[in-house]
């Protein structure tokens, strides 16, 4: 597949290196040419210094024979005009724009919208990803990761290992015994930085992070075993009310469960304008760090604080100052994946990464043939996916012991018709049988050729 993404900032950079590394012909555009230096030299892909949306660039980036063209620039219009010029100079046949400002948004999703004028077929908000992701944290707060998989009937839950954890230092094995009628399945475990996948004789260590896939109606039961107490949200502290904080409020004050949720902004226009756009949520003008403006956003009675910011040390530090003041659950957003190991000496419990969430969210789209959802876990280190079996596919009718994968893949669950149920190495995987499947980087290829779906992206 010949794929032109527009800029090689952190999105573009990512989903570069995933479609590059599966052998994809990818040629990266960006107007500053140190970011595709960086490209050209770390990864294998085609550069070209200019702007995205001018056509006598996209056409020296091979427009006239692409098959899709992702506009992932940090310009909004830029973005839409690179898919207008690619849709109505070159034809390129599939056009993803990631898009950020919800006047855009609310126009492109509204009945007076015409694909015909607009030619995306796919539009990415970062803010709307990193809204549902902050859902999901809330959804399930002892975990420091989570996705859900098959229509929500099965859950990826990342699981601090701790002193608490009953199971630990237990051979995977055993837990298969112990714990014969729970839907749930170990597939990833980081160990001092190390990700990989377990095997059956492999234990768990305090320290260690799990990654376990759990059906629906086991995910309260998995979390106990692991040790970890479930809590009810009903207060919600955001700091910071920028495109980020008033998504997650929206979605906050839109979620089935009632979701008392404060507000505190920095910056006055900003504060007021989401006094103004927000229905319930009570908006505080001041600095988040400011011990007692948190104190008046009542952070040592919330259930939870969502530091959700444009700088990634005041989120840090605005999530260490609630957990300070009695907060028992803070998520930070985190740009820059080089903070990340700083989370648990700090003491913050999750976070969400917009730039992974948005990456995959693109992949779900790209890998379109009978993929149903992927997500990337860490700096794109491992790929969870979902995809549907086909007749073609090696894995059918195979038992899954039978099945040559890498080491670094595992089965998380498999369903059968309308039941989810957890993979065994007996079991046997059919056609048009529904599989969520972990892989290592490396490995994601692999997997592809084994599903038999990278010959059908659209």
């Amino acid at each position: 597949m010949k794929v032109i993404i527009c800029g090689a900032g952190q999105v573009g950079w990512q989903i570069a290196r995933h479609l590059s590394g599966e052998r994809n012909d990818v040629t990266v555009v960006d107007s500053n040419p140190d970011l595709i230096r960086r490209a050209t030299d770390a990864l294998d892909v085609q550069g070209i210094a200019g702007f995205a949306s001018y056509p006598d660039v996209l056409d020296r980036a091979g427009a006239r024979d692409a098959d899709m063209i992702i506009a992932a620039t940090h310009s909004d219009e830029v973005n839409m005009v690179t898919c207008q010029v690619a849709h109505s100079v070159f034809t390129v046949p599939r056009k993803i724009a990631r898009l950020r400002a919800q006047s855009y948004l609310t126009a492109i999703y509204s009945d007076l919208y015409r694909r015909d004028h607009m030619p995306i077929d796919v539009v990415i908000s970062p803010e709307q990803e990193v809204a549902r992701a902050a859902l999901r944290r809330l959804s399930a707060p002892a975990a420091f990761d989570t996705e859900i998989f098959l229509n929500g009937d099965a859950q990826l839950l990342g699981i601090a290992i701790e002193q608490e954890c009953p199971v630990v230092n237990t051979p995977l094995r055993q837990l298969t015994d112990l714990f014969s009628t729970l839907r749930s399945t170990v597939v990833g475990v980081r160990r001092e930085g190390t990700l990989f996948a377990p095997e059956a004789g492999d234990q768990m260590f305090v320290g260690d992070s799990a990654y376990v896939v759990a059906h629906r109606d086991d995910v309260r039961r998995t979390l106990e075993i692991f040790g970890k107490s479930i809590r009810k949200q009903e207060r919600v502290v955001l700091v910071g009310g920028g495109n980020v904080g008033l998504a997650v409020a929206h979605a906050l004050e839109g979620a089935a469960q009632r979701i008392r949720v404060k507000m505190i902004e920095r910056n006055r226009k900003s504060a007021e304008h989401a006094a103004e756009a927000l229905e319930r949520t009570i908006v505080l003008h001041g600095d988040g760090l400011d011990v007692s403006l948190l104190s008046e956003a009542g952070i040592e009675r919330a259930d939870a604080v969502l530091c959700v910011t444009d700088d990634d040390k005041v989120n840090l530090l605005a999530a260490v100052r609630a957990k300070a003041a009695g907060c028992p659950m803070a998520i930070a957003l985190v740009n820059d994946p080089t903070l990340v190991p700083l989370m648990e000496p700090l003491g913050i419990d999750a976070y969400i990464n917009p730039r992974a969430t948005t990456v995959s969210s693109i992949l779900r789209h790209i890998r379109h043939g009978r993929v149903r959802s992927v997500y990337s876990i860490g700096d794109a280190e491992a790929e969870v996916i979902e995809a549907e079996v086909l007749s073609t596919s090696p894995i059918a009718g195979n038992r899954i012991r039978d099945v040559d994968f890498p080491e670094g893949v595992l089965v998380g669950a498999v369903r059968k018709g309308d039941r989810v149920v957890r993979p065994t190495g007996s079991m046997r995987i059919d056609e048009g049988d529904q599989i969520v499947i972990f892989a290592l980087a490396g490995d994601v290829p692999e997997v592809e050729r084994l599903l038999q779906v990278s010959i059908d992206f659209f």
